[in-house]
């Protein structure tokens, strides 16, 4: 039989095709670079939705075509499928969660919508409801301010905000018996952590919100010239990240106690970032998560920005991304197991 010829339409097709394969190649080694060393390829990393669903679907193309040019991204796709894995989690048990072990809670709360964001005057309100509603243990908020809100179930907080304006806060229902904040320089991004007595156990909790990428959640303003200008000045960001987790993981290693990491880090599970900062711990969704798990959404492309990083000696029962409309960000919540409870 003779061998149908792909067409100029084809080999158009596969020169994009090619492309797209070469850029979610690149995109996997990025993280192993420190972002200085190639800060405006380091952008690539928010593509990666993008990229891995371009060369599913390429995939799926040239094989009901029946080419064998599907092989191209087929191999390119199993090369990286952990990288598939940090933002789509099959589930692969239904069974239902007795222990109850310790609930934790993550939020950017975009300042609980003070510059109404949202056209609803009543988001705190709302957000009041869903914590009163989930009742964690503990609850990592990034963006908070004090407000007019009823948190009185946590006898035990933790605030620290940036020129009395607005930062981070950890609530507890256990007591603190430590506090601190690594006051990140020249930023309004902060980490805090607390040391928090549970029963028998004391763990550290750190709350973390690293350097703001400056993302515009409009992808078309790219293509502008305040869009190229966004796009470095998102490269420096990645710079200033590396010496946020620096000082982070600094305190991370100085502690006598198991560690649990929440918050929002502005950046994805590709990044050089996250590979550095999670080393060591449990990628909560990655464990017990479900299906999409990302967290904000640029325009149409959706990433996971916001995580529980667990110490390896601690057992996660359960992972949750909520989907509710009160912020640019979900909240995130975790079901941890102590020797203790």
């Amino acid at each position: 039989m003779k061998k149908r010829k792909l067409g100029l339409f084809g080999r158009f097709l596969f020169v994009i095709n090619s492309l797209l394969a070469v850029l979610l190649l690149l995109a996997y080694a990025l993280p192993y670079f420190p972002p200085y060393s190639f800060p405006h390829l380091a952008v690539l990393s928010l593509g990666m939705p993008v990229l891995i669903a371009g060369n599913i679907l390429f995939c799926l193309f040239w094989i009901l075509r029946l080419r064998k040019q599907f092989l191209l991204s087929l191999i390119v796709l199993a090369i990286g499928f952990n990288h598939v894995l940090s933002l789509y989690k099959f589930n692969t048990s239904n069974s239902e969660v007795t222990e109850k072990g310790v609930k934790l809670l993550s939020y950017n709360v975009r300042q609980f919508n003070r510059h109404n964001w949202i056209d609803d005057k009543t988001i705190p309100n709302q957000i009041e409801e869903f914590i009163a509603k989930e009742s964690p243990d503990i609850i990592c908020f990034q963006e908070y301010v004090s407000e007019e809100i009823d948190f009185s179930e946590y006898p035990y907080v933790y605030e620290k905000l940036i020129s009395g304006k607005f930062g981070q806060a950890i609530l507890s229902k256990y007591p603190i018996i430590n506090k601190s904040a690594l006051d990140f320089p020249n930023t309004a991004n902060n980490a805090i952590y607390a040391d928090i007595v549970i029963e028998q156990d004391t763990i550290r909790v750190f709350n973390m919100h690293l350097q703001s990428l400056r993302i515009d959640p409009d992808l078309r303003t790219l293509n502008t010239e305040s869009g190229k200008k966004m796009t470095r000045k998102m490269g420096s960001s990645f710079g200033v990240q590396q010496q946020q987790i620096d000082m982070l993981l600094r305190a991370k290693n100085e502690s006598p106690y198991k560690n649990l990491i929440g918050g929002d880090m502005n950046n994805t599970a590709f990044s050089y970032a996250y590979r550095r900062l999670s080393a060591g711990f449990q990628d909560a969704f990655k464990e017990k998560g479900s299906g999409l798990g990302y967290t904000f959404v640029m325009d149409f492309i959706p990433i996971r920005i916001d995580y529980f990083l667990i110490d390896a000696q601690i057992p996660i029962l359960e992972f949750k991304t909520y989907r509710i409309k009160l912020s640019d960000h979900e909240p995130i919540s975790v079901r941890i197991k102590l020797d203790s409870l």
